[in-house]
């Protein structure tokens, strides 16, 4: 499948704050928070969600497609995507604006708090997808993730126009946009977390069977009790979440299991191998500080797979995993 990744393409500033975000609030004072965390470690790292799972593809062994608008200050930004196999050509460079950048504190509990500079991403809303269709000579499907707004909704209403099947990924846009609803009707999958799909439910005015109904598969990552995948009409399917080694910082880990579960729709595999590749490769991002900076080797992975889903299900990856 020839599939492209739509979404930001940012600098990533993770910070550790060494206790709990909880402690230093004070219920009856929410309304007038003025706080200041002293953070012990600064990590200055590549991300942005097209970027993030575009990488776990090409670590995957496929070669997806970047979509999103960055600065000229890209360049060993790009070299080092197009070392690990990822198709940055249709990247869009803006000529007044920085790449956008992630800044983010992680407590001792792994809650964040996070602000997002979009700069160049706020030009997004001028890359058309039929060029990128001319270019690799057709797509099989787009994710459409965090992105500019105007860029979502563009993104998305092409797809339509041109019957590209896409997947509806919004994500950290969810609490801006009031159009949730033309990014989700018609989505061939929706990606949410937890209190996304709640969120997502309220924005839309649809009810949890409504969107069932308009999209073709409803997939809900759990965080540590695994992913919920849920089709109209069928019994909802529960993956649990792959174990990790250790834990260390958790930027990126939603990123790396969409990367994972397209892998694995792109390889022909079923929604639970899907699901299980994906949270697999979350936990590799769990693993390490940023969300591009691990490695994956194939004799590891399908071991490791063998150990959390069975051989069975490690033999069906293991032919497909290049890395």
């Amino acid at each position: 499948m020839r599939i492209a990744v739509a979404g930001s393409i940012a600098t990533d500033h993770l910070m550790t704050f060494p206790g709990r975000f909880a402690d230093q609030l004070i219920p009856e004072q929410l309304h007038t928070v003025s706080l200041s965390f002293l953070v012990d470690a600064l990590d200055i790292r590549r991300g942005g969600v097209a970027a993030n799972i575009c990488f776990g593809m090409a670590v995957l062994g496929h070669t997806p497609i970047l979509v999103g608008a960055v600065g000229d200050d890209f360049a060993d930004y790009r070299s080092w995507l197009d070392r690990h196999g990822v198709d940055t050509a249709s990247v869009y460079v803006s000529q007044l604006h920085h790449t956008a950048r992630f800044l983010c504190t992680t407590d001792d509990d792994h809650n964040q708090i996070a602000s997002f500079y979009a700069g160049a991403m706020s030009e997004a809303r001028e890359i058309e997808l039929q060029p990128i269709v001319d270019r690799v000579g057709g797509l099989d499907l787009v994710l459409i993730g965090a992105d500019d707004p105007d860029g979502m909704l563009r993104h998305t209403e092409e797809c339509r126009t041109r019957g590209i099947p896409f997947a509806a990924d919004p994500s950290q846009q969810l609490a801006r946009m009031n159009d949730v609803r033309e990014l989700v009707d018609g989505a061939a999958y929706l990606f949410t977390n937890e209190y996304e799909k709640s969120l997502c439910e309220q924005k839309t005015g649809w009810s949890d069977e409504e969107i069932l109904e308009r999209v073709g598969v409803r997939v809900t990552t759990l965080g540590p009790k695994g992913v919920r995948i849920d089709r109209l009409g069928e019994p909802s399917l529960h993956v649990d979440a792959a174990p990790e080694v250790r834990k260390v910082e958790p930027t990126g880990v939603g990123d790396a299991f969409r990367a994972g579960f397209l892998s694995a729709i792109s390889w022909g595999l079923s929604i639970e191998r899907a699901a299980q590749t994906g949270n697999l490769l979350a936990a590799h991002v769990l693993e390490v500080a940023g969300p591009q900076e691990y490695t994956l080797h194939k004799h590891q992975f399908v071991e490791r797979f063998a150990g959390a889903y069975g051989q069975e299900a490690a033999d069906e990856v293991a032919r497909h995993v290049l890395a």
